[in-house]
């Protein structure tokens, strides 16, 4: 209900009865009748009915905002509870688990969540036990998210890091000109995630991987990229390496992957000693994922090729 304020205030109802009109809620009468005492008193009444009136309703009206206010933390508390329960599932290595738990919030409007939606189903289509079709959906799944979490919130840097990688998964459905058609969008969300938050090791990583492929990248892939772009993306092992250092740095020993991929590159610029010493970190970091497994076997294969 609007109110006026000359439904709040007493005051307001005075100057109407001193403009002359005497209908109204105070009872019935011609404009400009004079009042005995029994008029004086009906206006009193109503005078104060009005002023209990009006409290009544500012008093809802409170009430209102304050239940409203309420609502909207415990909707706040409750995507804090969420998070926190999909954080611990996620260092538990619940995969399946925290897939089914933030899958029930894939409408929501927060981009904490969404992203680590769009994480756990890319986790979940890595699962070997996950067939090749489900796999494409979930990927294609994960990038929506994304896409979502962005447009919630541009300044989540999470939000971009995921966009990032989500995209290049899809370009593993869609062929390779779509892959490298897309290099520079992935890069660029990747630069943007680290740009919000430099300290995030994983995204540093990732400009390593892309980095580290570009370099490696096949002559006819290089002729495809010069189809798509008047200035191919390229990179070199010696910027790669940078990055995998810088990510080490921010956070050590927080990825098999990052241990993998320095020793890789290492063996990339000849530097066996270095090489060694990176891949034998790789292959005795403890395997808490699948990943992990297939680092430390990859990293074994390589260490005994040298």
């Amino acid at each position: 209900m609007m109110m006026t304020s000359d439904s709040l205030l007493p005051e307001g109802l005075l100057r109407r009865e001193a403009g002359g009109a005497t209908c109204g809620p105070w009872g019935r009468g011609r404009p400009g009748a004079r009042r005995g005492a029994g008029g004086s008193e009906v206006l009193r009444k109503s005078l104060q009915r009005g002023v209990v009136l009006s409290a009544g309703s500012f008093l809802v009206y409170e009430a209102h905002k304050l239940i409203s206010g309420f609502a909207e933390v415990h909707a706040s508390f409750k995507v804090e509870e969420v998070i926190e329960q999909a954080d611990y599932l996620y260092g538990s290595g619940e995969t399946e688990k925290l897939y089914r738990l933030l899958v029930q919030h894939k409408n929501s409007d927060d981009a904490e969540l969404l992203w680590r939606l769009a994480r756990a189903s890319r986790d979940l289509a890595q699962l070997s036990s996950t067939s090749a079709e489900q796999r494409k959906q979930l990927a294609y799944e994960a990038l929506e998210y994304t896409k979502k979490a962005l447009e919630k919130n541009e300044s989540n840097f999470a939000a971009h890091k995921w966009y990032g990688i989500c995209l290049s998964d899809v370009g593993d459905f869609e062929g390779i000109k779509t892959k490298i058609g897309n290099a520079l969008i992935i890069k660029e969300h990747f630069e943007r995630a680290v740009e919000l938050n430099p300290k995030d090791a994983t995204t540093i990583h990732l400009i390593g991987i892309w980095c580290y492929s570009f370099a490696e990248m096949p002559w006819y892939q290089r002729k495809i990229a010069a189809t798509l772009f008047a200035t191919p993306p390229t990179s070199t092992f010696e910027e790669a390496l940078r990055y995998f250092h810088m990510a080490e740095e921010a956070d050590p020993n927080f990825y098999s992957k990052n241990l993998l991929y320095l020793g890789k590159t290492y063996l990339k610029l000849n530097n066996k000693k270095l090489a060694l010493l990176w891949l034998s970190k790789a292959k005795d970091y403890p395997a808490h994922t699948e990943e992990d497994k297939q680092v430390q076997k990859e990293a074994l294969e390589l260490l005994n090729s040298i």
